[in-house]
């Protein structure tokens, strides 16, 4: 049977136990028709690049099927059907990845890298914005009025008298 990847992008405010009744509801469909949910992952609610359909964010889950191409084209119709959906996307592959996707280790990898060794959040020992003062980038300017232009004429009479007096 033909290997497919299927992600599954549901609206944001359907709650996770919702969501898992879809996704069962789809897989039992897959077994029905003779193929099986081989990988079955929930992304959990992620922002979308654009709204879609007045949301803008959705639940996403992936999974890695096993099935003929008439179960693909069922759960296809129904996910078409049911107004909680919001995309689908099915790509057939050669082979499936092993382990967990790429999402989930990117969740991981993210989850270690934002915090060092004591525990605070390294993005503060990077060099931030915040730091551009003391590597000299903007500290090096001088005060403001050293950069104006004496031959700019004066606004008002006030002003006028003290460019005089200099």
């Amino acid at each position: 049977m033909p290997l497919y990847e299927h992600v599954l992008l549901s609206r944001q405010d359907v709650s996770a136990q919702q969501v898992e009744e879809l996704t069962a509801q789809l897989k039992g469909v897959i077994e029905q028709l003779g193929g099986k949910v081989t990988k079955l992952e929930q992304w959990g609610v992620k922002s979308l690049a654009y709204r879609l359909r007045k949301n803008r964010k959705a639940h996403y889950t992936f999974m890695n099927l096993d099935a003929p191409p008439a179960a693909v084209n069922e759960i296809e119709r129904q996910e078409r059907l049911n107004e909680d959906v919001l995309r689908y996307l099915t790509v057939r592959v050669d082979e499936h990845e092993e382990g967990p996707s790429v999402m989930m280790r990117k969740v991981d990898r993210d989850r270690d890298r934002d915090r060092d060794d004591r525990g605070g959040f390294r993005d503060r020992d990077r060099g931030g914005f915040r730091d551009r003062g003391e590597r000299g980038d903007f500290r090096d300017r001088g005060e403001r009025g050293d950069h104006r232009r004496d031959s700019r004429p004066p606004r008002d009479e006030a002003t006028a008298a003290e460019a005089t007096e200099e």
